[in-house]
């Protein structure tokens, strides 16, 4: 992991466990409130002494960190996680009660000693599901970071097995090239075939004209380039100085970089996509109800599309056409109305009379709701397309906009998608997004797809 990644996590973790401290203190509170255990009926208003919580979410990060906890490895032992836990929760305790003492206040010691050993099982709790979920991440290969090595064969092997050590499984090396022997032109092939991420290039003993179109390479497919030192002027990307495990790195990023922006738009997508099932949920079922009764064939009509970096990954949709439509469009091949490798034409025969309804009010999109929470979409971004349409693609700098999670929503179906007919402005428009992303955009394009959807201006 970058180490601005890793700045972005810490700061999000000690936020949150900051957070869980507080929340143990006003859990202790409603515990000791409870009629049951105070048969008097004496309710204490938390508003007496919410003030020493102003004590507790400051000084919680800054413990845990004081006692190591946020230095640990990535899957450090669970011993060592109890360990600095328990330390920082104890001091958080003593602290608290020596505040309330000074304070001279009537609050119940009882709560400031019990809220401590509460927030430790919380926090213990929290930690080890974050350590679950990051072996699962590790064990997944949707969320390993893919990357080619490129250099002499002696410093590839070399960094192959020290990121092997270092990583933890992060980071996955799916092939190593030698510019000196294979020159830059074969590292195209190499990124469509494994989906890569990211090329990590060690300059030693490697020609720097070479080295120089594989950059360039890579700014065309939308790929991050992480190199060990400055050389070259760039076209398109932004050069940022980063370090991986200790060694230092130029990344040239033409995406959006690491940032609060982007861990907020993670939270949104998942956040925003399951909330959505849930609403939606009576629709999902009505409709997957009419679709079997209205016609022969499956509820779900799924298609291989071109996700994050070209890799390719299992759409869903409500099926709208007759079963067979993937036989009967190469009949409709020359009515095609999109330049380009895409394919597009209005009052398509092969729609079903209960699809092109759901396609007016866009309802079959909704199953890609579960795409999101499986990672492999965003709420915003460009729209996948069939992975065979992508290798169609004539002019390599499109395949840039799948630098970037593909989306349900994007700046192309907000700005009128029916009108859209020259492929070369759609990818313009897409290029926008990406080139100009902040997370305001994404809530923007959100924002103006109610209104776009409300208005039944879906596909046709």
């Amino acid at each position: 992991m970058l180490r601005r990644q890793r700045q972005i996590q810490a700061k999000l973790n000690k936020g949150f466990d900051a957070l869980l401290f507080c929340t143990a203190f006003w859990l202790i509170h409603l515990i000791r409130n409870l009629p049951a255990l105070d048969p008097r009926g004496e309710i204490q208003d938390f508003n007496t002494y919410a003030w020493l919580l102003f004590v507790i979410f400051p000084l919680t990060p800054l413990l845990l960190e004081v006692n190591d906890f946020y230095q640990r490895q990535v899957l450090g032992t669970r011993q060592q996680r109890i360990w600095a836990l328990f330390k920082a929760s104890l001091w958080i305790t003593v602290i608290s009660a020596t505040a309330v003492s000074l304070v001279k206040t009537d609050l119940p010691r009882a709560l400031v000693f019990s809220f401590g050993p509460v927030a430790f099982i919380i926090v213990a709790i929290k930690e080890e599901i974050s350590m679950r979920w990051t072996q699962y991440r590790m064990g997944s290969q949707q969320y390993r970071k893919r990357v080619i090595l490129v250099g002499t064969s002696e410093e590839t092997i070399r960094l192959d097995k020290e990121l092997k050590g270092s990583s933890h499984g992060e980071v996955e090396i799916v092939a190593q090239l030698d510019l000196n022997q294979a020159g830059a032109g074969i590292l195209a092939d190499a990124l469509h075939e494994h989906s890569a991420n990211a090329v990590i290039i060690s300059p030693r003993q490697t020609l720097f004209g070479e080295i120089e179109k594989a950059v360039r390479v890579c700014e065309l497919e939308g790929v991050e380039v992480w190199l060990r030192a400055d050389f070259f002027q760039t076209q398109i990307s932004q050069t940022k100085a980063e370090e991986l495990y200790g060694h230092p790195m130029l990344v040239f990023r033409t995406g959006p970089d690491a940032s609060w922006q982007a861990a907020a738009k993670s939270v949104l997508d998942h956040m925003g996509a399951a909330c959505m099932l849930v609403i939606t949920s009576p629709v999902l079922l009505l409709v997957a109800i009419l679709i079997k009764r209205s016609s022969p064939g499956p509820i779900f009509f799924r298609q291989k599309r071109a996700g994050l970096n070209g890799s390719p990954f299992e759409m869903l949709k409500f099926r709208t056409m007759v079963s067979n439509a993937e036989q009967l469009k190469q009949e409709l091949l020359a009515l095609n109305e999109m330049s380009g490798p895409v394919f597009k034409v209005s009052n398509d025969p092969r729609i079903t009379n209960l699809g092109r309804f759901l396609r007016k009010w866009s309802i079959d999109e909704l199953p890609q709701l579960i795409n999101v929470l499986r990672g492999e979409m965003s709420l915003v971004g460009p729209r996948p397309l069939p992975v065979d349409e992508v290798r169609r693609f004539d002019d390599m700098a499109h395949r840039r906009r799948l630098s970037v999670k593909p989306g349900l929503t994007c700046l192309w179906q907000v700005s009128g998608r029916n009108n859209v007919s020259d492929f070369r402005e759609w990818v313009r428009l897409d290029l926008e997004y990406i080139d100009n992303w902040s997370i305001w955009l994404d809530l923007k394009i959100l924002w103006r797809t109610i209104p776009a959807v409300f208005s039944g201006a879906g596909a046709k």
